[in-house]
């Protein structure tokens, strides 16, 4: 990981086209500012995660709901 010391109004520059510039410092907060071309994506790391968990959870709830209904069929079928 590479850690950069910036002050408000400092950017860096990654990879020719994408700019991040801190905008502003206050206590507990750092505000930036990211300039990209539209076809860069850009999410939060809570929102990766909280989507990746929802994923997982669907998934788990579909396979459990296929088993419930495979064990309900079996059932049925004596």
């Amino acid at each position: 990981m590479l850690v950069v010391t910036r002050k408000p109004d400092e950017s860096i520059t990654i990879a020719d086209n994408i700019e991040v510039t801190v905008l502003e410092i206050t206590k507990d907060k750092v505000k930036i500012g990211i300039n990209a071309p539209k076809d860069v994506k850009i999410v939060r790391t809570e929102i990766k995660t909280l989507r990746q968990t929802n994923e997982q959870s669907a998934n788990a709830s579909d396979t459990a709901i296929k088993q419930l209904l495979d064990s309900h069929k079996g059932q049925k079928d004596s």
